[in-house]
C-alpha cells in the first residue's frame, strides 16, 4: 500500500481507468460476439447493421486507447471478410 499522498491518489485513478477500459472492451467484444452470432444464424441483414455497430464500437476502444490503431483496422478487416464470405455463400 502507498504511503505517500500523491501514490494513493494515483491508485484511485488507475482504478477509475481500468474499469473505464474494462468497459470500453467489454461493450466492443460483446458487439463482435453478436456480429458473429448473426452470421452463424444466416441473418445477413441483422449482420449487415451490427457489423456497422461492432466496426463502431472497436474504432471508439482505438480513440479512448483501450487498443491500438493496427489492432483495431485488423480485428475490423476480419470482421468486413467474415460478412463478404457470408453474402457470397
Amino acid at each position: 500500500m502507498p504511503n505517500i499522498k500523491s501514490a494513493k491518489k494515483r491508485v484511485k485513478i488507475i482504478e477509475k481507468k481500468t474499469l473505464r477500459n474494462n468497459m470500453i472492451k467489454s461493450a466492443y467484444k460483446t458487439s463482435v460476439k453478436k456480429f458473429e452470432a448473426a452470421i452463424e444464424a444466416g441473418n445477413l441483414e441483422e449482420a449487415k447493421t451490427l457489423f456497422s455497430e461492432a466496426t463502431k464500437k472497436i474504432d471508439q476502444a482505438c480513440s479512448k486507447g483501450v487498443i491500438v490503431k493496427n489492432t483495431a483496422a485488423r480485428k475490423k478487416s476480419n470482421l468486413a471478410k467474415k460478412l463478404n464470405t457470408a453474402t457470397v455463400a
